[in-house]
C-alpha cells in the first residue's frame, strides 16, 4: 500500500483507514476483521468483546475531567460492498484494497474503496487509541453485516449498550447532520421454466450493457443513472416483438444495494433476420445513449455473434410474460417526501437478474422512510411478478429512523459545525439505510445523530474520500467530544 495514504493528515484516522483497508472485509464473511478489531482493542488494554450475533464492543474510560459527562456510543460498520469493474483482476476474499490519492481524493484501483463505512470506523478507532484526545466514557460499537441486511444491528440485544448518545459515523455528505433515514425491505423473484430446444437456423448473439456509472441505490436512486437490467430488458422485448428473439441466459447486477452497472445476455434469432436485428438493435441503442447522455456518457452496448448458438433457450410464452413484468416492474424513486424537500421517500432498485438452465431470479431492494409506503411499493413489484407466475418473498424488513427535532445531541452538534464552518449544517434525513432506526427499536431512550466526511460514488468502483473533508470531519468530532453534555 502506498506510503502517501498514511502521510495524509490526519494521519491518526488515515493510517487506522490503512491498517483496515488491508483486511479483507465482504459482508457475511467478517471473520477477519472480527478478530482484526478485536487483536486492536485488546492490544490497547480496553474491555473487548463479541455480542452474539458477532458484533465487536469495546469500551474505552472517560479521561481525566470527563467522567461527569454522558456515556457516549460510537458506531460504524466493519463490512464494505465488494464492486469492480470487469477488467480488474482483484479477489476482495484475499486482497486488501490499493488505494492511491488522486488531487483532493483517494481512490482504490478499480474496486470500491472502503471508505463506506471504513472511515467512520478508522476515526473511531483513532480514538480508541489515543492519549491526549479529551472524550467522556466511550462504547465504540463495529457492526457486522450492514450492507446486505443490517444483521448486525438487527440482532443487537437490548442492555448490552450502556451509553446515552450514539454518535453514527455512515453518511457521505460533510456540510449534513442526518436525524433521520429510510427502512428497507429485500423483494426477490423466483420461477422455474421448462427450455425449449433451440431451432434449427437460429444464430447466438451475447449482448452486453456496461459503462455505466452504478452508485449507492439509495443515495443516488434519484439521480437519473440507468440501470443495465431495465436497459438490457428494453433491448430484450423489442428483439424478441419484432424479431422473435428468444433469451437463453441472462446475468445483471449485483448486489441489491448497488446500483446494476454491467449486464450481460445469450440469445438467439433465426438467421434470416440477422441482418435486420443488428440494425434495429443498433437504431434502440442510440436512443437509449440519446437519453442518457448526461448522466451515463460512457455507456455501451456490445452485440458479439456467437460461434455457436445456445443449445437451450427460455419458451416464447415464459418469455412473454417474463419482459413484461420486467418493464411494469418499477425501478426508481416511486414517491418523494411530502415532508422533507429534495428527499426521495420511497424508491426500489432492480438490483440483479440470473436467468438461465430453466430458473429465474430478480432481486430488488425497496426503500422508503414510510413504513406503508414501503410495503405499497413491494406489493406492486410482487403483483407484477406473481401475475407473470414468480414466486415472491419479502425478507430482511428494517424500520426506518424516525427524525427527531427536539434531539438534545442535535442541539449540540449544530452550533458546533456553524462555529467551525461559518455556516449552518443542513439538518436532514437520508434516503440510506442508517443502523439508527434499528438500534433505537432496543434502546428507544437512546439520542442519535449521523454525520460523516464526504464520500462520492459509495458502492462503485468510482468511490472516493476527499482528504480535506476529513480533516474537516475529524476536527469536528473531536470539538463534539469535548463538549458531550454532563449526566
Amino acid at each position: 500500500m502506498s506510503q502517501e495514504i498514511r502521510n495524509l493528515e490526519p494521519k491518526a484516522l488515515w493510517n487506522k483507514f490503512a491498517d483496515l483497508n488491508a483486511v479483507p472485509r465482504p459482508s457475511k464473511k467478517e471473520d477477519r476483521v472480527i478478530e482484526f478489531m478485536k487483536n486492536f482493542g485488546e492490544s490497547l488494554g480496553l474491555e473487548t468483546f463479541e455480542d452474539e450475533i458477532r458484533n465487536v464492543i469495546i469500551r474505552k474510560p472517560a479521561t481525566a475531567g470527563m467522567e461527569n459527562r454522558k456515556a457516549i456510543v460510537l458506531q460504524g460498520h466493519l463490512d464494505m460492498v465488494h464492486q469492480k469493474n470487469s477488467d480488474t483482476v482483484f479477489d476482495f476474499d484475499t486482497q486488501g484494497i490499493d488505494m492511491y490519492v488522486d488531487g483532493d481524493w483517494v481512490r482504490a484501483r478499480g474496486t470500491t474503496l472502503g471508505a463506506d463505512n471504513g472511515l467512520g470506523v478508522a476515526a473511531i478507532m483513532a480514538i480508541l487509541e489515543s492519549t491526549d484526545i479529551p472524550h467522556p466514557a466511550i462504547e465504540a460499537l463495529f457492526t457486522i453485516d450492514e450492507e446486505t441486511g443490517m444483521t448486525g444491528a438487527l440482532n443487537l440485544k437490548g442492555g448490552v449498550l450502556q451509553g446515552e448518545i450514539l454518535l453514527n459515523m455512515d453518511t457521505e455528505e460533510d456540510d449534513e447532520i442526518d436525524i433521520g433515514c429510510a427502512g428497507g425491505i429485500d423483494v426477490t423473484a423466483t420461477a422455474e421454466y421448462d427450455e425449449d430446444e433451440t431451432p434449427e437456423g437460429s444464430v447466438g448473439y451475447k449482448i452486453t450493457v456496461k459503462g455505466l456509472n452504478g452508485g449507492h441505490s439509495g443515495m443516488d436512486i434519484h439521480k437519473g443513472l440507468g440501470n443495465a437490467n431495465k436497459i438490457m430488458n428494453r433491448l430484450l422485448f423489442d428483439g424478441f416483438d419484432n424479431f422473435g428473439l428468444q433469451i437463453s441466459e441472462i446475468i445483471g447486477g449485483s448486489l441489491r444495494n448497488a446500483i446494476p452497472r454491467e449486464s450481460t445476455a445469450k440469445v438467439i434469432i433465426a438467421g434470416v433476420y440477422d441482418e435486420a436485428f443488428v440494425f434495429d438493435m443498433q437504431q434502440i441503442v442510440n436512443e437509449i445513449k440519446t437519453e442518457f447522455s448526461t448522466t451515463e456518457p460512457n455507456l455501451e452496448v456490445v452485440f458479439e455473434k456467437m460461434d455457436v448458438a445456445p443449445a437451450k433457450v427460455m419458451p416464447s410464452i415464459a418469455q412473454f410474460y417474463f419482459v413484461r413484468a420486467m418493464y411494469t416492474a418499477h425501478n426508481g424513486v416511486y414517491r418523494m417526501s411530502a415532508d422533507f424537500d429534495n428527499l426521495v421517500e420511497t424508491s426500489n432498485n432492480i438490483a440483479k437478474v440470473i436467468l438461465g438452465k430453466g430458473q429465474l431470479t430478480v432481486q430488488c431492494l425497496t426503500r422508503s422512510s414510510v413504513e406503508t409506503s414501503k410495503f405499497d411499493m413491494a406489493n406492486a413489484l410482487r403483483s407484477a411478478f406473481e401475475l407473470m407466475g414468480c414466486e415472491v418473498e419479502f425478507s430482511g424488513s428494517y424500520p426506518g429512523w424516525t427524525p427527531n427535532s427536539e434531539s438534545e445531541i442535535l442541539d449540540l452538534l449544530v452550533p458546533i459545525y456553524e462555529k467551525q464552518n461559518g455556516e449552518k449544517p443542513k439538518v436532514v434525513a437520508c434516503h440510506a439505510g442508517l443502523e439508527c432506526g434499528i438500534l433505537g427499536t432496543n434502546y428507544p431512550d437512546m439520542d442519535m445523530i449521523s454525520f460523516g466526511p464526504t464520500i462520492h460514488g459509495a458502492h462503485s468502483p468510482d468511490e472516493r474520500a476527499s482528504i480535506s473533508s476529513s480533516q474537516k470531519f475529524w476536527k469536528f468530532v473531536l470539538e463534539i467530544l469535548a463538549n458531550i453534555p454532563v449526566k
